[in-house]
């Protein structure tokens, strides 16, 4: 690894499905120097896209079933529309940007997902990133703008969750740069209080996480994202941060946000 910074950053669709807030977060992201890459997901104009279509949707624990025609839709909407959006909004703002899915030059080959009870349909477990790729690309002055749409190299699209593909392009990429990875949600950071905004707790490691839990006091849905950082930060990656989008400025220098750690 040498010292040079990368970020890492996944948007979720809180920010992709409201234009204005996709045009500030993109505004700042944009000006932020250095090396980076931008994960996105885009799971609500998915849904409303299958509503349209009148193609029935299925979720368990937050994870989209993924049938062929849903499949279809969440390849059209994150690794077409969505994607190629972004791009185009970043090359207004003066970033060189290039819109990629796992399947574009063997990025990121995946398998189906294997469940003992239920079958997730066209669900993508990672495999393998091709952190050498995506370093060239960087290197000649590119931001990558990544879909979470995977395959198997077999000929088959997968469709991947994008906190995981984040999690696992930051550990892939922590061989070659001092990476940080950042989850922006609608959220504030990691809260004591999931209905309070003020009481966003600054740092996490995993003691004071195995605390939280036990005396539950972290809501259900934080903790696979907690899980996911302190897996990265393991894997190499130097930190993790999850704060809210629309406060990039101090999100980005650590002013707000929870910071994960593996030790206080």
């Amino acid at each position: 690894m040498n010292n040079q910074p990368l970020h890492i950053i996944k948007v979720g669709g809180n920010i992709i499905d409201d234009e204005q807030k996709l045009q500030s977060f993109l505004n700042s992201f944009a000006s932020f120097p250095g090396k980076k890459i931008l994960v996105h997901g885009g799971g609500k104009l998915a849904t409303k896209l299958a509503a349209d279509l009148n193609i029935p949707q299925q979720m368990v624990d937050g994870r989209r079933i993924t049938d062929t025609d849903t499949l279809r839709i969440v390849t059209m909407v994150y690794a077409g529309y969505i994607n190629k959006n972004i791009v185009t909004i970043l090359q207004s703002k003066g970033c060189s940007a290039i819109g990629l899915c796992g399947a574009d030059a063997n990025i990121i080959q995946a398998h189906k997902r294997v469940h003992p009870t239920l079958d997730y349909g066209f669900v993508g477990d990672v495999d393998n990133i091709d952190a050498d790729r995506l370093s060239s690309l960087l290197e000649s002055g590119l931001t990558v703008v990544m879909a979470p749409i995977t395959h198997d190299g077999k000929g088959q699209l997968l469709n991947t969750n994008a906190d995981t593909i984040a999690q696992e392009i930051a550990k892939a990429m922590s061989v070659h740069y001092k990476t940080t990875l950042i989850y922006c949600f609608e959220k504030a950071g990691v809260l004591m209080d999931a209905e309070d905004e003020n009481t966003v707790i600054p740092m996490i490691d995993p003691a004071a996480f195995n605390k939280l839990k036990t005396e539950q006091k972290i809501f259900a849905g934080m903790i696979p994202k907690l899980e996911n950082a302190f897996k990265a930060l393991e894997s190499g990656v130097n930190k993790v941060v999850i704060g809210n989008a629309e406060a990039w400025d101090t999100l980005i220098s650590g002013k707000s946000g929870t910071t994960i750690t593996l030790e206080l």
